[in-house]
Parts: structure tokens; sequence; C-alpha cells
């Protein structure tokens, strides 16, 4: 029976620059999350509404079609719960 690792070779330097560039990608991720925390905090500050916001931009990735599923199917429940 074979060894299942023998189709797998592992180098040091290229095990180091996977590792290297996970932590790289870690840290720019972490940065732009900070950008992203100063860019509402900002908006915040002018008197916009960040939850607002978020809504538009989660909004602004979905189709058309997908948004208006939706909207369609929360009047329905809402004039059956007496919402409307």
């Amino acid at each position: 029976m074979s060894d299942p690792t023998d189709n797998y070779a592992v180098t040091a330097d290229e095990l180091r620059q996977f590792i290297e560039r996970a932590e790289q990608l870690a840290a720019e991720k972490k940065d732009i999350a900070e950008q992203e925390k100063e860019l509402f905090a900002e908006a915040k500050g002018r008197g916009y509404d960040t939850k607002v916001m978020r809504k538009i931009i989660a909004l602004r990735k979905r189709s058309a079609d997908e948004v208006a599923e939706e909207d369609a199917i929360l009047e329905l429940y809402k004039n059956a719960l007496g919402m409307s």
C-alpha cells in the first residue's frame, strides 16, 4: 500500500511562501476593515444613517429581480399580519 503523502512534495520554501502570503492577505484585510470603519464613522459624523447605508450597499450587490421578489414576499407577509 502506498503512502498518500508520496503524491505531495512539501518544501519548506514553498510552504513558507504560502504562509507568508496568507499572513499578508490577513493584514491587508485588517487594514481594509479599519478603512471601512473610518469611512462609516465619517459618514455618521456628517449625519448619514450608516445602518441604512449598509442596507443600500447590500441591495446594490443583488439583482433587481431578487430584490423585487423579496419585497413582494415582505409585503405579502406584512398584509397577512395586518401591518400595511
